[in-house]
């Protein structure tokens, strides 16, 4: 779970800083509002009271909430009243679309991390989370196509995926894209491109990349485009 561990709370960062510091005490209160004083609390080291206020948001369908929960549970920052009680919210996150959370779903089945090793069930969710933009998703599933990790090869979904990323400033998939423009691997060859692409990445402070780049701007003149 070191993925999963390594993360700071997602939803620090996409509620903002939280004005409410003491718990809500009615259950009318907001789900948002429940979720901005479970912030508070989890960076004030109260993880209890962060973990009573994500459980009571969570239930009420805040997606933020059920995710951060999760990863509480995960990390064991929390009691877990059922041995299952981080994968439930975990995928109730994921179902509700929070990108974030499916990838982090994946990860689960792709490493078989307390779940029964699933690389079907992983690419789906890597899927899912690339189609909303999540970078280390769409790396994760060009990678998929691209060795044949439990799905056939596919290099042009390799390279669409793998471009998604480099576009996204992923200097890795970056380097990847630029070599497979080199090659004329899933996608047509092009020396420009691909000197594109390494200068990007080379930009990132990849000095493969900058060798490569270097070596294609010292080419002949009437080498092959």
């Amino acid at each position: 779970m070191r993925h999963l561990a390594c993360r700071t709370l997602l939803a620090a960062g996409l509620l903002g800083t939280a004005t409410a510091h003491a718990p809500a005490r009615a259950d009318s209160t907001p789900p948002a509002a429940l979720a901005q004083n479970a912030v508070s609390a989890y960076e004030a080291g109260r993880f209890d009271e962060a973990a009573q206020l994500f459980d009571r948001a969570a239930r009420a369908g805040n997606r933020l909430a059920q995710f951060n929960l999760a990863m509480m549970l995960f990390r064991k920052e929390t009691a877990a009243p059922e041995p299952d009680a981080a994968w439930r919210w975990l995928r109730r996150a994921a179902g509700a679309g929070l990108a974030q959370a499916q990838f982090n779903f994946a990860l689960l089945y792709d490493r078989g991390s307390g779940v029964a090793k699933s690389l079907p069930i992983a690419a789906e969710w890597y899927r899912r989370a690339a189609e909303q933009g999540h970078t280390d998703a769409q790396v994760n599933l060009a990678t998929m196509y691209y060795v044949g990790h439990g799905m056939p090869l596919d290099f042009t979904a390799a390279a669409r995926w793998y471009l998604a990323a480099a576009r996204a400033g992923h200097a890795g998939a970056q380097y990847i894209v630029a070599s497979m423009y080199e090659s004329g691997e899933g996608v047509p060859a092009d020396l420009r491109q691909a000197e594109h692409w390494y200068a990007q990445a080379a930009l990132q402070g990849d000095a493969a990349a900058r060798a490569k780049y270097e070596a294609l701007q010292a080419r002949p003149a009437d080498a092959t485009p």
